[in-house]
């Protein structure tokens, strides 16, 4: 498996917490030194491991948000 680094630059916020303690956080994250994304994962406490995510660039955060509004706004 390659290499890869990343720096969470800024933690938006915790949608919940498993009972082992990792968490699913949306982050913004810089990877491999590229423009920071919107970054939706499971995290081991302390950031220590991860778990599979789902990363936006900023178009598809924003496509996300209306998309959602917009689901909310229905119901």
């Amino acid at each position: 498996m390659a290499d890869f680094q990343y720096e969470i630059l800024e933690e938006l916020g915790v949608l919940s917490t498993n009972p082992k303690g990792w968490r699913k956080e949306l982050n913004i994250i810089s990877w491999n030194g590229r423009p920071p994304k919107f970054d939706l994962r499971d995290w081991a406490p302390e950031h220590s491991k991860m778990g599979k995510g789902v990363t936006l660039s900023n178009e598809e955060f924003n496509e996300l948000k209306a998309l959602l509004k917009r689901m909310d706004e229905n119901e």
